[in-house]
């Protein structure tokens, strides 16, 4: 069974949610899998993130970047990059925004230029993007991430409002996704 964690930060509660929903997905497709919040980062979760097959990175996108929560916890992972304790671990990324667009890539660049000086792997969505006459919100890959997990929120809605429905859809099956690629990962280093 591989070990994902997924770091992630939450302003105000809609980040939260989708990270929710990706846990929900890498369980369900049989990892064993955890929330780690930034603001709860010591030495036994530094430890976990050590021992973990997978690493999902989460954060809002403020100002056309990650959190500077998150930035933080980024810089602090300079000893594990020295150590190289995350090398050849998988690696994946989600964010969300008020807008539809909010310079999102922007935070999952950031992501993926974290994980490449870690030495990890990067997994993207693997999922089309809906982008049809017949789309509707709901579908699922609405916002149409590749590399990364795309949600939005928009600026006056709760976190019980926000992310929709088919955002929240998107993130389970992109956890499902990540623990589909770690676990074929581990199998083909064995």
């Amino acid at each position: 069974m591989s070990k994902i964690v997924i770091v992630y930060h939450s302003g105000y509660g809609h980040t939260k949610k989708a990270a929710e929903s990706v846990l929900a997905g890498t369980l369900e497709a049989g990892a064993d899998a955890k929330l780690m919040p930034v603001g709860e980062i010591d030495d036994t979760a530094w430890a976990e993130l050590a021992a973990a097959d997978a690493i999902v990175f989460g954060a809002p996108t403020y100002m056309g970047g990650p959190s500077a929560d998150f930035k933080k916890f980024a810089d602090a992972s300079s000893k594990p990059w020295l150590e190289q304790a995350w090398k050849d671990k998988i690696a994946a990324g989600f964010t969300n925004s008020a807008t539809m667009n909010g310079d999102k890539f922007s935070t999952i660049q950031y992501f993926v230029t974290l994980a490449m000086q870690h030495g990890m792997i990067w997994a993207g969505t693997g999922m089309m993007p809906s982008n049809t006459k017949a789309a509707t919100r709901n579908d699922l890959n609405y916002v149409g991430g590749s590399t990364g997990l795309l949600t939005q929120s928009p600026a006056d809605a709760s976190p019980e409002e926000a992310p929709p429905p088919g955002d929240l859809e998107t993130a389970r099956m992109f956890g499902a996704r990540v623990a589909a690629v770690t676990a074929r990962w581990i199998a083909g280093a064995r």
